[in-house]
């Protein structure tokens, strides 16, 4: 069996010290050196597995300071759901589904955004691959940042191909006559019908740009969606990529069971 590396097996040790209550909240925890000395490893083990702890919300360095014990910060539920779809085109939280379990209700959910959007903005490579379109390719792009009793939550890049949107009145999603309604109903608009979502949900580090917009550091812990939207001819007709603070946010998927 492989032996567990040595910064893991530290992280455990400190996280169980950490929860014992062995430091209380807002205390420093002892220097590098001498959690170095104390375990007979290096600092860069010690290093590794305080970094493990400050990526999970335990602890909290600061700079020229030292590393301490933060004050627990509550993951809020994001429940995403096949039954219903937001502004965005991601789902509605399972509390507005008919049979939903109350224990997935989705607490401090959005409760305004900011949405800008761009047209003839050329497709990068991994884009056009999604959309099953050439590099260069013309899309309407859209940006939406989304806040919850003003502190963001979700950020999220829309693209879609303007062969598909292009001329219609729907080009933009959050103007003209089906504004903010949603893909689905927007495609329904042109005689397009939208039958499929893929979500691929990575683990990522937050980039400058996403930092900024989610008041997180560079680096933090998010959770990257990749969503791309399919018609019922197999096209896809939007694709997104959704950025959530993983410190801020616990994202649940709730599928309904076919009777």
């Amino acid at each position: 069996m492989p032996r567990e590396a040595p910064y893991r097996a530290l992280a455990d040790v400190l996280r169980a010290r950490v929860l014992s209550g062995e430091w209380d909240v807002g205390e420093r925890l002892p220097s590098r050196a001498r959690l170095a000395e104390e375990y007979g490893v290096g600092r860069n083990v010690v290093q590794r597995a305080m970094d493990r702890l400050i990526d999970e919300g335990l602890l909290e360095g600061r700079a020229g300071s030292g590393t301490y014990v933060r004050t627990p910060r509550e993951r809020l539920r994001l429940v995403r759901s096949r039954h219903h779809e937001r502004r965005d085109g991601s789902p509605r939280r399972a509390g507005t589904s008919a049979g939903a379990r109350p224990d997935l209700r989705e607490r401090g959910r959005a409760d305004s955004w900011d949405a800008h959007s761009q047209v003839r903005v050329p497709a990068p490579e991994a884009i056009a691959e999604r959309l099953a379109i050439r590099p260069g390719d013309l899309c309407v792009t859209t940006h939406y940042e989304f806040l919850a009793e003003g502190h963001p939550v979700q950020f999220s890049a829309s693209w879609e191909p303007m062969t598909l949107t292009g001329g219609t009145p729907i080009v933009l999603p959050e103007t003209g006559p089906l504004a903010g309604k949603g893909v689905p109903e927007r495609m329904r608009s042109i005689g397009v019908v939208v039958d499929t979502v893929v979500e691929i949900p990575r683990p990522a580090r937050a980039t400058p740009v996403h930092a900024n917009l989610l008041g997180i550091s560079a680096g933090d812990l998010v959770l990257r969606i990749e969503r791309t939207i399919y018609a019922t001819d197999g096209r896809p007709v939007e694709t997104a990529d959704i950025v959530i603070p993983d410190a801020r946010r616990a994202v649940v998927y709730e599928f309904g069971v076919e009777r």
